[in-house]
């Protein structure tokens, strides 16, 4: 679980440094209104983006390493994730720019962040993590 965990959470980061260092080769799928989008995100939506992402990978390698800290580090990751999830299809106008599978697919990014969570839990619970 930890090394899939850690593979799903390095796309996150992949996405997330592509965008962020506005990789063409990377964005070139996208339309010049979802550039416009991702690059007029405020400062508060990157840091929790990058807070989301970052603790994604830092929770499965701690997971890895067996280590209780994992528990609070995919907490913040999930709560980062849920205010990027507000910004997007509560707070602004993501959902028309990117579509209902954008949505579909943060749902997926969602449930996977919460079985991250309840699992380093229940490791936790049981001893596993230390």
């Amino acid at each position: 679980v930890g090394v899939l965990a850690l593979l799903w959470n390095c796309m996150g980061a992949f996405d997330y440094v592509m965008t962020e260092s506005r990789n063409a080769s990377y964005l070139r799928g996208f339309t010049r209104q979802q550039l416009d989008y991702f690059f007029g995100f405020p400062a508060w939506v990157i840091a929790c983006w990058a807070i989301a992402v970052w603790g994604g990978v830092a929770g499965s390698l701690l997971l890895l390493l067996r280590k209780r800290l994992a528990v609070p580090v995919f907490a913040a990751s999930l709560v980062a994730m849920l205010a990027v999830t507000l910004y997007n299809f509560g707070l602004s106008h993501g959902l028309a720019i990117m579509g209902r599978e954008a949505a579909m697919f943060s749902a997926v990014i969602f449930v996977v962040a919460v079985a991250l969570l309840l699992y380093a839990r229940w490791l936790a619970r049981r001893g596993v993590l230390r």
